[in-house]
């Protein structure tokens, strides 16, 4: 009999550690995950109903696209400075981004002597040409997130070192009042909890590389933030935890946790509002 076996449990699930609720390797994640293997069948994913966070993940996928083409394009454009005639690069060196922009508008094709300054300029005009209409669309976006952010979660946005990006994701990765069943389910699903990597007489847990990333990257955002503008209770944690001998990456680990705490709870408390 060709084809993979119906009754072997999925070794992709089995490495995430998705099945069963649990998460890395050891004996008795191991022995759990293969006895609700065999009880139970996976669970299809239901599609989510809720109209308002579901256009404001929408809106968030379209403007991530935009930001990574601008980019793109940015670095594509500074490529083309870096080769550029040197009447060309005099006048574009240390520009700041707008206003490189706007030269790159101005430049003259045509003035050109060599056909590959031609070229060359061209090419220029058409990137920040681009630049400008990704620009736009992020700007765009971004009015229409803090819409529906201040419709729907007005408190989050309140709070000290989340913006409107970090707010409408940590909203869109909660989802709904029982997706996560606790505090401690939502930080797995964030990827900030260890997670235990034993087997036998050796026990040792490994960071977590899975969950949601973009969630992640929200949390390392709001920690990031209230350090640089010197948040009181981020400061005073980060001084004890220092002196207690742990590194700044452990110390962020740590901060990471605090934040995704804060905001389970806050989502869970103001589920009726959101």
């Amino acid at each position: 009999m060709t084809g993979r076996c119906l009754s072997r449990p999925s070794r992709r699930r089995s490495r995430s550690g998705s099945t069963g609720g649990k998460s890395g390797k050891n004996d008795h994640v191991d022995a759990r995950r293969a006895a609700t293997a065999v009880l139970s069948r996976l669970h299809h994913a239901v599609p989510r109903t809720d109209r308002p966070r579901e256009a404001a993940r929408i809106l968030l996928v379209t403007r991530d696209s935009a930001v990574k083409a601008r980019t793109a394009a940015m670095n594509a454009l500074k490529a083309l400075i870096t080769t550029a005639s040197d009447q060309d690069r005099e006048k574009l060196r240390g520009l700041t981004a707008p206003a490189l922009i706007q030269t790159c508008l101005r430049l003259r094709a045509a003035a050109a002597s060599a056909v590959e300054d031609r070229a060359r300029r061209t090419a220029m005009q058409r990137l920040a040409r681009r630049i400008k209409d990704l620009t736009s669309e992020i700007r765009d976006a971004d009015t229409e997130l803090q819409a529906l952010a201040r419709t729907h979660i007005p408190q989050l946005l309140d709070q000290r070192g989340i913006g409107v990006v970090t707010a409408t994701q940590a909203w869109i990765s909660w989802s709904a009042p029982g997706r996560c069943r606790n505090e401690a389910a939502f930080a797995a699903l964030a990827g900030i909890s260890p997670i235990p990597a034993s087997s036998g007489r050796k026990q040792r847990h490994r960071l977590n590389r899975g969950g949601d990333r973009a969630l992640n990257q929200a949390l390392h955002t709001i920690v990031t933030t209230r350090r640089r503008m010197g948040h009181p209770a981020t400061s005073d944690y980060i001084t004890r935890r220092t002196t207690e001998g742990l590194t700044p990456k452990e110390i962020l680990r740590c901060l990471k946790r605090y934040a995704i705490r804060q905001l389970y709870r806050f989502l869970q408390t103001n589920a009726a509002t959101t």
